[in-house]
């Protein structure tokens, strides 16, 4: 009590730094300041004008402190971004900066919690309890040359996953999919059925009606045991839904350096680039690619790149995994849209659900022939690597002659690799197929596999 007490202590700024709200432009505030010591990322607090004339129609907490970020600089001027909307506030407003880094201090008791994007509970189920370690939410992804190696597998308890697209610990993952196609459902059968310690689960830019959804009926009550939920619904500032997905990452990295193995999934990516060119522009940014500004292009490699393996380490302290899975919200369906592209480059393969697999009533809608995870086959025995290559060829060669099989003028006997493709297409068909309280282990998975492909 009194050491935690005393880290608090100490914590506390030396300094106060003032400045004054001097114009208001969109999401942007113009503070005048005297102090060089800011920084981009300082965070702030403006005190609306107390007058009571104001107040009496909007919500109480429209009279309290609100919670802003330092974006960028104008000569003696700071550009700030609140956390909230800017009711109540206008030019001659005070400001109170803190110039320190923003940082929390997470615990294990946080299982089975649902916080906002400034680490505060909306579950209703009381305070959070506060740990003596003090992370950042902004850190940098540890040195590559000291990481462990990706080579242990990860049972993820999806059969498709598990056999053509087998994940391993501190894997990264990326689900590429439209609207409406099934992946939040794919989202809850990795946080359900996932080998792991923990689970880490950030909705960012999520729609608000669907957040009770996904933690009721989608996640389920034994999903939300083991996982920690990080919410930041699309109404809010794009500041708090930035915040979520850094958010998101700084409790991974804590629990992987307590030893853990930590499944981080994300919803979505796109989200994140979408309030980082909210606030770019605001801040001034040039528009590039599609109205990204550069600076969402530079931040994803910085946010995915925090997942992955710890620092390897030796007995008896284990070493902490992150195995990661994004989603990215595909525009137009279009894989090779810029967001889509960049995500792409920086994982370790991608997960691309289907809008017409999921049409014709398969899900999780995956095509298999358009995705890839980078680990196979190293991490698939050669028996192993045998039956996915088999049954990788079998679903080629009925692509390639589906449209002729629907006319009707494909010819049995033709082709006899054809005919086999044929035979075993509603097998595999079957086999790819899983409901949300379906789950496989990966020895199952792939003995069901051999006994589709061997007949």
């Amino acid at each position: 009590m009194f050491t935690l007490l005393n880290t608090q202590i100490k914590s506390l700024p030396t300094i106060e730094i003032h400045g004054t709200v001097c114009a208001v432009q969109g999401l942007i505030l113009t503070v005048e300041i005297k102090n060089k010591i800011l920084s981009i990322g300082s965070r702030c607090w403006i005190y609306p004008n107390v007058d009571d004339s104001i107040f009496q129609n909007v919500p109480v907490q429209a009279s309290q402190p609100l919670a802003a970020e330092v974006v960028g600089f104008n000569g003696d001027y700071a550009l700030i971004m609140p956390f909230g909307a800017l009711i109540g506030i206008g030019a001659g407003c005070r400001v109170m900066f803190d110039h320190g880094a923003a940082n929390f201090r997470p615990t294990r008791n946080w299982c089975g919690r649902v916080i906002n994007a400034l680490g505060e509970p909306i579950d209703g189920a009381g305070a959070l309890d506060y740990g003596m370690e003090v992370y950042p939410l902004q850190s940098s992804p540890i040195q590559s040359s000291l990481r462990a190696r990706v080579v242990d597998r990860i049972d993820v308890g999806i059969r498709a996953v598990n056999t053509f697209l087998t994940c391993c610990k501190g894997q990264r993952m990326g689900i590429f999919a439209g609207s409406g196609v099934g992946k939040s459902m794919l989202l809850s059968m990795f946080a359900r059925y996932t080998a792991c310690d923990i689970c880490i689960i950030g909705l960012v830019g999520e729609r608000g009606r669907e957040v009770n959804d996904f933690i009721e009926e989608t996640l389920g009550e034994d999903g939300l045991k083991r996982s920690i939920l990080v919410v930041a619904t699309s109404d809010e500032s794009p500041l708090m839904r930035r915040q979520a997905a850094y958010l998101t990452m700084s409790l991974a990295e804590y629990f992987r350096d307590q030893g853990l193995s930590v499944l981080c999934l994300m919803d979505s990516v796109t989200r994140f680039a979408m309030a980082q060119r909210e606030i770019g522009l605001s801040a001034g940014e040039p528009p590039t690619t599609k109205g990204y500004p550069p600076s969402a292009f530079a931040e994803l490699p910085k946010l995915l790149e925090r997942a992955g393996p710890g620092i390897e380490q030796v007995l008896p302290k284990k070493t902490g995994y992150i195995t990661g899975l994004f989603t990215v919200l595909v525009d137009g369906d279009d894989t090779n849209e810029p967001i889509s592209d960049a995500v792409r480059g920086i994982l370790d393969g991608h997960i691309i659900l289907d809008r017409a697999i999921a049409q014709r009533g398969r899900f999780p809608a995956i095509n298999i022939l358009k995705s890839i995870s980078r680990t196979v086959p190293a991490c698939h025995s050669a028996e192993e690597n045998v039956i996915v290559k088999s049954a990788r060829a079998l679903m080629a060669s009925y692509e390639d002659m589906a449209d002729m099989i629907r006319l009707g003028a494909y010819r049995a006997g033709a082709n006899a690799e054809v005919d086999r493709a044929i035979e075993v297409s509603l097998p595999l068909d079957q086999f790819l197929s899983q409901t949300r309280d379906e789950t496989m282990t990966i020895h199952d998975a792939f003995a069901t596999l051999q006994s589709i492909v061997n007949g």
